[in-house]
C-alpha cells in the first residue's frame, strides 16, 4: 500500500507521522480535544456491538481497546509504535488481546475478522492511499464482516502552516519538537459518498456537538 519508492514525499511524510506518534506516546493524554460529543460516539459503538474477533487498526495507547473488549471475543490491536503498544498492554493485558507492531500501510492480515475498528485514524490516511486502505479493510474482513470508525475534522490555525487547503499539519510534542502529519478534515456526507463509490454500505454520522463523527456498516 505504501508508495513503492520510500524516498518520495508521501513515504517521508508517513515516516515522520510514525515518529511523531512514537514521541507522543508518553504524553498522549495531554493532547485530547476539549470538546463534547464523545459520549455520542461511545454510545454508537456500544449499540453497534463489535462482537466476535475484532481487528483494531492504529490502536494507540489502547483508548478504545477496552470498549471493544466489552463485546469482542478477542481483539487484535495493531500499531506502528512499540511505545503505544506497551501502554495498551499495560492497560488491558494479554488474555484477550493480541498486540501486533506494524505500519498500517504495510500491514498484511494473517486471518480474517468479524469487525474492523479504527479510532482517529482515517483522517491520517493520505488521499492517494485512501482507496488502497479500504481494500486492506476489505481483505481483513470475514464474509458479512462489519466496520466501525470514529474520527474528527478539527485542525487548529497553528497547525495549518501550509494553509487550509493542505492535508498536512505540523504538530508539536510538549518539548516543542515539530512533526508533520496527515490530517484530512473529512466532511461526513462526502466521506460516506466516497465509501459508497468504493462499494461500501457505511453510514457516516456527525455528533450533535463537537467535531466528531463515526461510520458504521459493511460491504455492499
Amino acid at each position: 500500500m505504501r508508495p513503492a519508492d520510500g524516498s518520495d514525499e508521501t513515504g517521508q511524510l508517513l515516516d515522520e507521522q510514525i515518529t511523531y506518534y512514537r514521541a507522543l506516546a508518553q504524553e498522549y493524554g495531554d493532547h485530547r480535544l476539549p470538546f463534547s460529543g464523545g459520549d455520542e460516539v461511545v454510545t454508537a459503538l456500544d449499540e453497534f456491538r463489535p462482537t466476535g474477533n475484532v481487528l483494531e487498526l492504529a490502536c494507540g495507547p489502547g483508548t478504545w481497546t477496552g470498549r471493544l473488549l466489552r463485546h469482542a471475543t478477542e481483539v487484535t490491536a495493531v500499531d506502528s509504535s512499540p511505545e503505544m503498544l506497551a501502554h495498551a498492554a499495560d492497560r488491558h493485558g494479554t488474555e484477550r488481546v493480541r498486540y501486533v507492531r506494524s505500519d498500517i500501510f504495510d500491514f498484511t492480515p494473517d486471518r480474517r475478522y468479524d469487525v474492523v475498528f479504527f479510532g482517529f485514524w482515517i483522517s491520517h490516511v493520505p488521499a492517494e492511499l485512501f482507496d488502497s486502505f479500504w481494500t486492506l479493510v476489505a481483505d481483513c474482513l470475514n464474509p458479512g464482516g462489519r466496520v466501525f470508525f470514529v474520527d474528527d475534522g478539527y485542525r487548529t490555525p497553528e497547525e495549518l502552516v501550509d494553509g487550509e487547503d493542505s492535508p498536512i499539519v505540523r504538530r508539536r510534542t510538549n518539548d516543542g519538537t515539530a512533526y508533520r502529519a496527515v490530517k484530512v478534515p473529512h466532511e461526513p456526507a462526502e466521506l460516506q459518498r466516497r465509501l459508497t463509490d468504493l462499494g461500501w454500505r457505511i453510514t457516516v454520522t456527525a455528533t450533535s456537538t463537537g467535531p466528531f463523527y463515526w461510520g458504521a456498516g459493511d460491504r455492499a
